[in-house]
């Protein structure tokens, strides 16, 4: 199984264009799969597993990797790699096609309101070229919503100011333009302004650190959870917050959920649609306090 889940690997890299970080999710999953076969005693011969040894796998998983989730993750892994074996000839059947994935529960994406964005992304000192880069980083993510890899994978080039766009590479490769105000244009402005006055860098990464060096993912998720303890927000979220938020906004503002779905990059509107529930809880929240603002007043003013 190892040296298939290899060729499989490679075949998701270079044909599928899968990014590091899916693959090595794949790579994980599919790793400990063969793992528990070897360790159970069990047959690893890809033509002799069936769907009972992919049941036990399942049923061996304990603790965190018992969550939903990630049991239907780890399962996703196992059907797709015997797909993909199934294709090129190396077994007949799929034994995780009918194994059934745990039913998802549905979670309602954590976002923060305007006022804790706008503390949120002024809270960097953008005197300081590092403190400039981090407010440009921050008003971007949410003037954009893009996910964290993109913006991390973005360079000099993709930046046109003169239109207030960005090119953004996202899931799979696929190229999209991403819009945003003069308020991020003018950080971003900023931002690069110091940087040039600093010198030449070492990269064309659009960001990058003390060192010259394009930012990482991990690099960039610090910067934001540093800012949200700094400016003490209601809401502890990640930089994918941030694009929740960005997304929760526009809908409540009366966008289109089709011109989400691009803005966002979704390849199913189904995902977007996620949106609607959080706009759901605001209007039934605002409804809520009106009716009990309402309340008082008719006491008082039966008093």
């Amino acid at each position: 199984m190892v040296k298939r889940l290899g060729e499989f690997l490679t075949h998701l890299r270079h044909v599928r264009n899968y990014s590091p970080e899916t693959l090595r999710a794949y790579r994980n999953d599919l790793s400990q799969f063969a793992e528990f076969l070897t360790r159970e005693g069990l047959p690893t011969d890809p033509r002799r597993v069936d769907p009972p040894l992919v049941r036990a796998f399942l049923a061996s998983l304990q603790g965190a990797e018992a969550q939903r989730s990630t049991t239907a993750r780890k399962l996703s892994a196992i059907r797709s790699f015997f797909d993909w074996m199934r294709r090129e000839g190396h077994v007949k059947d799929n034994p995780a096609r009918d194994v059934l994935s745990p039913r998802q529960e549905r979670k309602l994406p954590r976002f923060l309101d305007q006022p804790d964005v706008t503390r949120l992304i002024e809270s960097p000192d953008d005197a300081t070229l590092l403190g400039a880069r981090d407010r440009a980083l921050l008003e971007l993510l949410y003037a954009t919503g893009m996910r964290v890899s993109e913006l991390a994978g973005l360079g000099l080039a993709d930046y046109h100011a003169r239109d207030n766009e960005m090119r953004v590479m996202g899931k799979g490769s696929k190229e999209r333009w991403v819009y945003f105000g003069d308020r991020a244009r003018a950080a971003l402005d900023r931002y690069l302004a110091a940087r040039r006055k600093a010198g030449p860098a070492r990269s064309d990464a659009l960001f990058v650190n003390a060192r010259g060096t394009a930012l990482t993912d991990r690099s960039v998720r610090r910067v934001v959870e540093r800012y949200v303890r700094q400016a003490a927000v209601k809401q502890k979220i990640s930089p994918h917050g941030l694009r929740h938020s960005f997304a929760t906004h526009l809908l409540d503002r009366g966008a289109d959920l089709r011109a989400i779905q691009e803005l966002l990059g979704h390849a199913s509107l189904s995902t977007t649609q996620r949106y609607t529930h959080v706009s759901t809880e605001q209007m039934l929240a605002v409804y809520t306090a009106a009716q009990e603002s309402m309340r008082r007043a008719r006491r008082q003013g039966g008093g």
